[in-house]
C-alpha cells in the first residue's frame, strides 16, 4: 500500500484528493497543527517543527498549504503570511525529507497561475512564458524555488501545478462570485479567467503522483478559458440566480479590495497543452457542462 502525505489537507482541494486516493485503497495522512479525524502527524509552521516520523512513513508527499490569498485585504502583514506561510512550510518540509533516514521519492506541489502575473491580457500563457512583477508573481516564483530545491538537492521526482481559478460548489470563486443577491461581471468583464472543475483538479494531482516519468512545471488549468463576463453569466445561469450584465466599476473594486482587486480585473489566459500532451485527460473541459455538474451535485 502507497502511503501519501498531505499538507492542506483539510482544504477543499486536499479533501477531494483524499477521498480519491483513499478510494484506490491508498492509504492517506495530514500534516496538521492539531490531531484530526482523519489520520495525521502535527506540524507547526510558526515553530518549524514536523514529527519525524511524518516523513519516514510517507512514499510521496502532495503539498497544498497556503494562507489563502482572496480571504482578507491585503496588509503588509497578510502579504508577509501568504509568501511565508508557503516558503517556509515548503523548506520545513525540505528539511524534514533532508532527515530522513527512509525518504519520499515524489513531492508533487500546488504552484498558480499568478506565476504569470495579474493582467496578461489575450496572450496564451505556457509553462515558459515570463514571471510577472506584481505580488502575487512574487510569491509564486518564490514558492516555486523553494519546492526546486527539494528537486535539486534532494533529488526526488518533483511536479509543480500552477493551479488556475477552482470551480467547486463549496467555495472558492463561484461562492464569492455568487454571494451578491444579483451577480455581476467584474470590471469591464473582458478579462479572462483561466479556471478548472475541482474534480479534473484532484484527478490531476493523482495523475502527478501515479505518472512516474511526469516532472516539472504545469498548468492545472481546462483547456478553454473563459472571459469573466461568459463565467459570471453561465455560472448565475446554472445557479438560477439574477444576473446583470453591467459590470462592477474597477474603481470601485479597488476601494473595496484595495491592492487585490488587481486580482479580479485582470485576468489570464492559460494553455493547458502540456500536460494534455502528458496524457491527462479533462473530464470537465468546457465551462457549461462544469457548471452544470457542479451545480447538481
Amino acid at each position: 500500500m502507497q502511503n501519501i502525505l498531505i499538507t492542506g489537507g483539510s482544504g477543499l482541494i486536499g479533501q477531494r484528493i483524499t477521498s480519491l486516493l483513499e478510494a484506490q485503497g491508498k492509504s492517506v495522512a495530514w500534516l496538521s497543527r492539531n490531531k484530526q479525524s482523519q489520520k495525521s502527524f502535527i506540524w507547526d509552521i510558526e515553530k518549524g517543527t514536523i514529527e519525524p516520523e511524518a516523513m519516514e512513513w510517507a512514499d510521496a508527499v502532495i503539498h497544498l498549504a497556503g494562507a489563502g490569498v482572496a480571504d482578507k485585504r491585503w496588509t503588509d502583514e497578510r502579504k508577509k503570511l501568504i509568501l511565508e506561510s508557503r516558503t517556509k512550510s515548503t523548506q520545513m518540509l525540505y528539511n524534514a525529507i533532508e532527515k530522513a533516514d527512509k525518504k519520499p521519492d515524489t513531492f508533487i506541489s500546488a504552484s498558480a497561475i499568478g506565476y504569470y502575473g495579474f493582467n496578461t491580457g489575450t496572450t496564451l500563457m505556457e509553462e515558459t512564458s515570463a514571471a510577472g512583477g506584481d505580488f502575487l508573481a512574487e510569491v509564486v516564483i518564490a514558492w516555486e524555488a523553494a519546492v526546486k530545491k527539494i528537486e535539486s538537492s534532494l533529488h526526488l521526482r518533483t511536479v509543480l501545478l500552477r493551479i488556475g481559478i477552482v470551480l467547486d460548489k463549496e467555495g472558492g470563486a463561484l461562492g464569492e462570485m455568487l454571494k451578491p443577491p444579483v451577480a455581476a461581471p467584474l470590471g469591464k468583464g473582458d478579462q479572462w479567467m483561466s479556471w478548472i472543475h475541482i474534480e479534473d483538479l484532484a484527478k490531476m494531482f493523482i495523475f502527478a503522483l501515479e505518472k512516474t516519468t511526469l516532472q516539472g512545471i504545469f498548468n492545472a488549468v481546462s483547456p478553454n478559458p473563459a472571459t469573466n463576463y461568459r463565467l459570471t453569466h453561465e455560472a448565475a445561469r446554472a445557479k438560477g440566480k439574477p444576473f446583470v450584465g453591467i459590470g462592477v466599476p474597477g474603481f470601485v473594486l479597488n476601494l473595496i479590495l484595495g491592492e487585490m482587486s488587481q486580482m479580479v480585473t485582470g485576468g489570464n489566459r492559460v494553455s493547458s497543452q502540456k500536460i494534455q500532451k502528458a496524457g491527462f485527460e479533462f473530464d470537465y473541459p468546457i465551462l457549461i457542462p462544469a457548471l452544470k455538474d457542479i451545480f447538481s451535485r
